[in-house]
């Protein structure tokens, strides 16, 4: 089973929880046992599973790579002015597949699905979700 998301962002960088999103896909596919895969579409978003108890984590992940990779210095910026957004997709990467199990994501309790925007705000950002299931 295929279901897209759609997010809409309303800053340059922060993480988006859509874990919500996601167990309702799961919910929706009446898979029980097998994986799910979930995949941001675009070039400067990525997914990442991140602490879910204390949102200054998402904010330490979003000063970190701004940090690592500042804004404004890269080749890629005389195209667009967004080289630091392609870097940070590409180093945290566009998905992640989670175990399902008895119909339920297979994360611990401090885990949570993030959609990551690195070059927000945008309007229709989509991840697409893919369930396999083992049965």
């Amino acid at each position: 089973m295929r279901e897209t998301i759609h997010i809409e962002t309303h800053r340059r960088e922060v993480l988006v929880d859509i874990t919500p999103q996601v167990e309702s896909v799961v919910e929706q596919s009446g898979i029980e046992n097998g994986l799910v895969s979930v995949y941001a579409q675009g070039a400067t978003a990525a997914i990442m599973i991140q602490e879910n108890w204390d949102d200054s984590v998402q904010t330490d992940v979003v000063n970190l790579l701004a940090k690592v990779i500042p804004r404004g210095v890269w080749l890629h910026d005389a195209q667009d002015g967004n080289g630091d957004s392609h870097l940070k997709s590409g180093l945290v990467g566009p998905s992640e597949t989670i175990p399902l199990i008895d119909g339920k994501l297979g994360l611990s309790t401090w885990q949570n699905i993030f959609f990551c925007e690195f070059d927000g705000p945008r309007n229709d950002r989509r991840v697409v979700c893919t369930i396999i299931g083992d049965d």
